[in-house]
């Protein structure tokens, strides 16, 4: 048994992705194949058939062509979160926020199986324990800080990660929420246009969390995101896009008692959570407020190696 132990120590770990089908699990699950790591992905009707040509399907063939193992379950099913966490040494989890809670089920399977040696949670966001927008947020944060809590009440080892925001949120429409492309014209000014935000896609954001799961550097650590040419304001943003238009677009401002009368003045979800998300990246600051060797460790110091694609670089798709 101890013999089996030190072999399977030797091996690359072994990497169960949850929310695999999604726009991040996708990117997670081929990150860990091309790192060599033998890689599961949980996934509804598993054992199914996939001889049609949905877009579901195209890609289940896709990862068994990288060597991927599909397990059937789901996170409401105990006894297979329990039969696929006993099969690897770490268990990445990228559902949706609004499914925050539904990781305790998960937790307590990680918790019975007793093999994991890392879990990393579904935040890839803002840091939960550090926004400043608790109450206004539909209680996106605390359902992340409250799986924080049972992962560490019980004594599950972990790495959160703090991306902020994923380059397809916002971004495309250069924060103008309620587009669909950036603005040509006219685009709004949130704030006083200076505080800082940070963009990083789905890839790189898959290629830096697989890169931590083998570090013990990174062990019960929260890992930040805040990569070079990736962090900007909205004043900054708006100057990378008129020099890519040759043009000079109109500024409207809105000042933070406006965006806030907005905020309150829409009750639709999720027109609404844009307008707060905005207010809390470029108005509060929640993502470069505070200094991150005092709170975890800096991912893009930690893997100079990590080539990551920047602001301008994708706002060159969108011209």
């Amino acid at each position: 048994m101890a013999e089996e132990e030190s072999a399977r120590e030797e091996e690359e770990s072994r990497v169960l992705v949850i929310g695999a089908t999604g726009r991040l699990g996708r990117e997670l699950v081929r990150a860990s194949a091309a790192a060599s790591h033998p890689t599961f992905a949980l996934v509804r009707g598993a054992s199914a058939e996939d001889d049609d040509d949905t877009e579901r399907s195209l890609l289940l063939r896709s990862f068994r062509t990288l060597g991927v193992t599909l397990i059937n379950g789901s996170l409401e099913d105990l006894p297979s979160l329990i039969a696929a966490v006993e099969k690897v040494d770490v268990v990445i989890c990228a559902v949706p926020s609004k499914q925050a809670l539904e990781q305790k089920l998960l937790i307590r399977a990680i918790k019975e199986a007793g093999c994991i040696k890392r879990f990393i949670p579904s935040e890839f966001g803002a840091d939960p324990t550090k926004v400043q927008i608790l109450g206004m947020d539909y209680g996106f944060y605390e359902r992340k800080a409250e799986i924080r809590r049972c992962v560490e009440s019980e004594g599950i080892p972990y790495t959160y990660i703090c991306c902020n925001f994923l380059a397809r949120y916002l971004l495309p429409s250069l924060v103008q929420p309620g587009l669909e492309a950036p603005p040509r014209d006219e685009i709004k000014i949130f704030g006083g246009g200076n505080v800082k935000a940070v963009f990083v896609t789905d890839r790189d954001v898959a290629n830096y969390t697989i890169c931590t799961i083998d570090d013990p550097r990174t062990l019960n650590k929260t890992l930040y995101l805040r990569p070079p040419g990736n962090v900007y304001s909205m004043n900054e943003l708006v100057e990378i896009w008129e020099k890519k238009l040759n043009k000079e677009l109109r500024k409207v401002c809105v000042s933070e008692e406006q965006l806030l009368e907005s905020i309150r003045g829409q009750y639709a979800v999720p027109r609404n959570m844009d307008l707060v998300f905005v207010y809390s990246a470029f108005v509060k600051g929640d993502h470069t407020y505070f200094d991150v060797d005092s709170s975890g460790l800096d991912g893009t110091r930690l893997y100079p190696h990590v080539k990551h694609t920047t602001v301008s670089e994708y706002l060159d798709t969108l011209v």
